[in-house]
């Protein structure tokens, strides 16, 4: 049994009090408390975050769109499920991951190109399901359910849930499982029944597992009423003192919200155009200083052409920014985009 944290600089800063109350709300409950401490490393081969958990060769995660490569043997590991045949290997049967892991991604209230992940995996032998009236794999998923719904119940209290099913190239069958929570459904993991190739790989051939895995900060967001995700890298006072007391049952109490300041790019795209990488150019120049990059209009001309226009939310959660300053910005990324992303703008 492990418990795995990833040693870097986010987890114990003050600016994730909240995440870290989470956490702590998490391992709480009854089937997740008794786990050892094992420590590793963000980044990852390419072997452990893609093969490992049989990522199809043109999966679209395994593509540079997607994914922060260091080298092309070494990514900044995108999901905690890289550590499983490494864990296994070493002999535990129940663990739980958590940590950071890197994506690039949109930009929006509940998007960021680094956030924390928890994944479970419990192994059984096949005395535990013979006598069950169960075959291996009802047995696993029915005892997956019954866990993570008591789970749910750990998180939220009394709530109407379902269950979805989806897909995942680890599990089969994979699930998602959903609250109803403020009017509206809301997904808070994804999990399956571990594919039996994974298990025969790592010297498991005879035995079934399941995995769960869930986003931490998005499901923090929600039980602490936090609007933005930038928020967990805020050094505002205004946030993380509403946290310090270490106290579960807080809610965010919105302090003055700074007006955000919109522009509008629009330009023809190439056939290697993503939107991943025009918030990877946005971002990486104005760092948290943009809101969101929303598509608003898109259209393809006589000539086979296609335009989208994008338009930018400029806000900082610490201060108003001046039209010099956003204007500033915005040439540059205007600047970048053109020359990085093989697009002309309009």
């Amino acid at each position: 049994m492990c418990l795995l944290i990833s040693a870097n600089i986010v987890l114990l800063s003050i600016v994730f009090i909240p995440f870290n109350l989470f956490a702590y709300l998490i391992t709480s409950f009854w089937f997740i408390r008794w786990f050892e401490l094992w420590l590793g490393f963000f980044t990852t081969i390419f072997l452990q975050n893609f093969d490992d958990v049989l990522f199809p060769e043109d999966h679209v995660s395994r593509s540079y769109n997607d994914t922060y490569y260091i080298d092309p043997q070494t990514v900044l590991r995108c999901h905690t499920s890289a550590h499983q045949a490494e864990l296994l290997r070493s002999e535990y049967t129940h663990f739980l991951v958590t940590g950071d892991v890197y994506r690039r991604d949109s930009i929006d209230s509940t998007h960021y190109p680094v956030f924390h992940q928890m994944e479970g995996f419990r192994v059984f032998v096949p005395e535990e399901w013979e006598g069950s009236g169960m075959d291996a794999t009802l047995f696993a998923a029915t005892d997956l359910k019954q866990c993570l719904e008591g789970l749910a119940r750990h998180l939220f209290g009394a709530v109407e849930m379902r269950w979805v099913d989806t897909y995942f190239p680890f599990t089969n069958p994979s699930f998602e499982l959903e609250i109803y929570f403020k009017e509206k459904w809301l997904e808070v993991l994804g999990c399956g029944v571990t594919e039996q190739e994974i298990l025969k790989r790592n010297g498991k051939p005879n035995k079934v597992a399941w995995a769960f895995g869930l986003g931490l900060e998005r499901l923090a967001m929600v039980l602490f009423d936090i609007p933005d995700i930038r928020l967990f890298w805020s050094n505002d006072e205004r946030f993380t003192s509403q946290f310090s007391k270490g106290q579960l049952g807080v809610k965010f109490k919105p302090f003055s919200k700074y007006p955000p300041c919109y522009k509008d790019m629009s330009f023809w795209i190439s056939e290697s155009f993503t939107e991943n990488n025009l918030c990877e150019v946005v971002r990486g120049i104005a760092g948290d200083l943009v809101e969101e990059v929303q598509l608003i209009d898109n259209f393809t001309n006589k000539k086979g052409m296609t335009s989208h226009c994008y338009r930018i939310a400029y806000r900082s959660m610490e201060r108003s920014l001046t039209d010099e300053e956003i204007n500033d910005l915005q040439w540059k990324v205007r600047e970048q985009v053109q020359s990085k992303l093989n697009v002309v703008l309009r």
